[in-house]
């Protein structure tokens, strides 16, 4: 039963960190005006998701085949009944087969890794945390080297989903253990740094089994396909993973980003999240869950992409502060954004080759990171 006192605590505002603050600082500020906050907020979702519509259409139009805008349109509204075609049968394909579904993978990969770092990092009290902390990218990565090795790469979404869960069910169950073994606190077996910690161990155990794979089996034309994938690649996506990204977005993203007040009350600790009223243990284990599947459902069409998770919650936090319910879907819509380009730049700058995406994603993300981390002073 909830007191007076806690029923009171729920309905205040959680207050915000100043662009550029670390999370321990979150208590100690005040909160901006709410009518300002919020103008801010919806000023900047309305520029960053017209700056990913734009984004979209041009990326599309960009590549070998020379294409306008309009044809983009055109054929988009032909697919959606509105009007008739107008594009010859081959401009229509590599528009609507080939450039369109991966642009809209990349879009739904970019958020969802985005706003799983937003969402890894609240929980975890960790700005270093991004979606691969718990060990869901060695775990995915197991699943589809095997699937790969053996022949049969038309199950690799399915092997990697199964890998993550796995990693997953492993670091929850490691850092359980741990937490029965030393004592329990306001948050169950579940804290924070037993969970990275037992992430880490997962990560690196299914990392040596990745590896011996490889060194063992791989050859040819598996081991450039294993390569490709481990270092994140939207090569060769279609409808079918848009459907998977997109719809693993939609499931879970929203969810998530409906969790922002529950959110908020971790950044004080979690003794303080108890006095709120939110129930530590079990929250912190169904957004960890949440936000592992959606990570092993985008890793399973794209591989392994780092950073984005990483820097794309900083760099919005620069913009719009600590609180979720902003961080959340700008970190969403950054992410989208972001990756998008990185996605373009990928496989267009050295034209006729290709790069995996997970390298333009690390040569940007670190430089980035690099300073945001002097502009934040992080000791």
């Amino acid at each position: 039963m909830k007191t007076p006192l806690v029923e009171q605590s729920l309905r205040v505002e959680p207050v915000e960190t100043a662009p550029g603050e670390g999370f321990e600082t979150l208590a100690a500020l005040a909160p901006q005006p709410a009518k300002r906050r919020r103008g801010r907020t919806v000023l900047w979702a309305v520029a960053l998701g017209a700056a990913l519509v734009a984004s979209v259409v041009a990326a599309v139009t960009i590549g070998p085949a020379g294409l306008a805008p309009s044809d983009v349109v055109a054929s988009v509204l032909a697919h959606l009944g509105i009007g008739e075609p107008t594009l010859s049968p081959l401009r229509d394909g590599i528009v609507w087969e080939l450039r369109m579904p991966r642009v809209l993978t990349a879009a739904a990969v970019g958020a969802g890794l985005a706003l799983c770092g937003a969402v890894m990092q609240a929980l975890t009290r960790n700005p270093l945390a991004d979606p691969y902390l718990l060990g869901l990218s060695s775990g995915a990565s197991v699943g589809a080297v095997v699937v790969i090795v053996l022949g049969v790469g038309l199950l690799l979404p399915l092997a990697a989903f199964a890998g993550a869960l796995a990693a997953l069910i492993a670091t929850l169950a490691l850092a359980g253990a741990a937490g029965r073994g030393g004592g329990r606190g306001p948050g169950g077996g579940l804290s924070p740094t037993r969970t990275v910690l037992a992430g880490l161990a997962v990560s690196s155990m299914f990392g040596a089994i990745t590896s011996l794979v490889i060194f063992w089996s791989a050859t040819g034309d598996s081991y450039r396909e294993i390569l490709n994938w481990l270092l994140g690649s939207l090569a060769g996506t279609d409808w079918v993973s848009v459907a998977i990204a997109g719809g693993a977005l939609v499931a879970i993203g929203i969810p998530l980003i409906a969790s922002a007040r529950t959110l908020d009350a971790f950044a004080f600790g979690d003794a303080a999240a108890s006095a709120l009223g939110v129930h530590v243990g079990r929250s912190r284990v169904l957004l960890l869950g949440g936000t592992a599947l959606l990570t092993g459902a985008l890793v399973a069409v794209s591989g392994s992409i780092g950073f984005v998770g990483l820097i794309l919650p900083h760099g919005v936090r620069l913009l719009v502060g600590s609180r979720h319910r902003a961080l959340l879907p700008l970190s969403a819509l950054a992410g989208a954004l972001f990756l998008v380009w990185a996605d373009t730049a990928a496989r267009t700058l050295f034209d006729p080759r290709e790069l995996p995406v997970g390298i333009i994603t690390a040569l940007i993300g670190g430089p980035v990171f690099a300073l945001l981390l002097m502009r934040r002073r992080v000791s």
